[in-house]
C-alpha cells in the first residue's frame, strides 16, 4: 500500500487510450500498432529486454489478450484499451 502520491508508472492519468474494434488485441498487436516494434519476432525481444506491466502485473507474452479497460505501462507510454 502506498502513502501519499503513487509512483508514477503506477499514475495513469495521463495514459493514451488506444481504441480497438474487436473484443481483444494482442500485447504484440499493441506494439507494433504503437511503432514500438517493427514486423517479424521483434516483439519477442522486446518483451524479453523491456519490462512491460499489464494491470500492474509484470507480463512477457506477446500473446497476451488486451481487453477494453487493461492498462499497461512500457518504457514508451502508458496506455489503456478502450472501445
Amino acid at each position: 500500500m502506498f502513502v501519499g502520491n503513487l509512483p508514477d508508472f503506477l499514475d495513469m492519468e495521463n495514459c493514451e487510450i488506444v481504441k480497438i474494434s474487436t473484443p481483444y488485441i494482442t500485447l504484440g498487436q499493441l506494439l507494433k500498432f504503437k511503432k514500438i516494434v517493427g514486423q517479424g519476432g521483434e516483439e519477442k525481444a522486446y518483451l524479453a529486454t523491456h519490462k512491460v506491466l499489464v494491470n500492474d502485473e509484470e507480463e512477457n507474452r506477446r500473446g497476451k489478450k488486451l481487453y477494453p479497460g487493461d492498462r499497461i505501462v512500457l518504457d514508451e507510454g502508458k496506455f489503456e484499451i478502450g472501445r
